[in-house]
């Protein structure tokens, strides 16, 4: 059982990671960054994680190395790791690629990530492009279909967006679909573990740069540069 320091690069307001649910993601996206330590184990709930100390003031990536949202992950699972969550005064960061389950089955208490309110939870979602690449995607969700229940969830929740690893897209459409998030802040990078996806020239990144800079804040992760030079 542990709540670990992050030392990812995807958010740098996350100061901590914490899995409850460990072992191989039901998506099985290509790239999916966990596949550089090989064949993962079946996937399981680890119940000695409900014991662990999550703290105050923290912002927590929760399941960062799995989805818990993903359609086969039984839902005892996802609430008992919720309702360790609301036992400590934290802020949580949930990302899915299956966002409608959270506006389906689960009440999450709400809350806004800023100074003056320390608790609450955050929904992300990753949409890599408009396209549809079954090979690279395998079990997700379209990302038309996670846009669409990321805009009922900004009703409630603040959102996030990770365009990253960054495939190659549709300038208008892709747009649109971030509009949909109504994200506080989308990240972008680039594919950094070389899985050959099909990537975007510099002039067409640079262009949706310009396009979502002018309704929501963009964070550029350092692996973009590769597709910027």
């Amino acid at each position: 059982m542990s709540l670990n320091i992050s030392k990812g690069n995807m958010y740098d307001f996350v100061t901590h990671t914490w899995n409850t649910i460990k072992g191989k993601c039901y998506h099985d996206c290509s790239y999916c960054y966990m596949k550089q330590w090989g064949e993962l184990k079946p996937i399981r709930f680890d119940y000695k994680e409900l014991t662990t100390d999550l703290g105050s003031n923290n912002i927590i990536f929760v399941n960062d190395s799995n989805d818990m949202f993903a359609d086969k992950i039984p839902e005892i699972w996802i609430q008992d790791t919720l309702n360790h969550c609301i036992k400590f005064n934290n802020k949580y960061l949930l990302q899915t690629k299956n966002p409608r389950r959270i506006f389906d089955s689960f009440n999450i208490p709400s809350g806004y990530y800023n100074p003056n309110k320390n608790s609450g939870f955050i929904i992300c979602t990753t949409i890599e492009t408009n396209r549809w690449y079954p090979q690279y995607m395998n079990n997700s969700p379209e990302p038309y279909l996670r846009a669409t229940a990321m805009n009922a969830l900004s009703k409630i929740y603040n959102n996030y967006v990770t365009i990253e690893p960054l495939m190659d897209f549709d300038l208008e459409p892709l747009v649109e679909l971030i509009k949909m998030c109504n994200p506080l802040q989308v990240n972008i990078g680039a594919d950094s573990k070389k899985h050959n996806l099909p990537e975007p020239p510099k002039e067409k990144i640079l262009e949706l740069i310009g396009e979502l800079k002018k309704f929501t804040v963009i964070d550029q992760k350092r692996n973009l540069s590769r597709l910027l030079k």
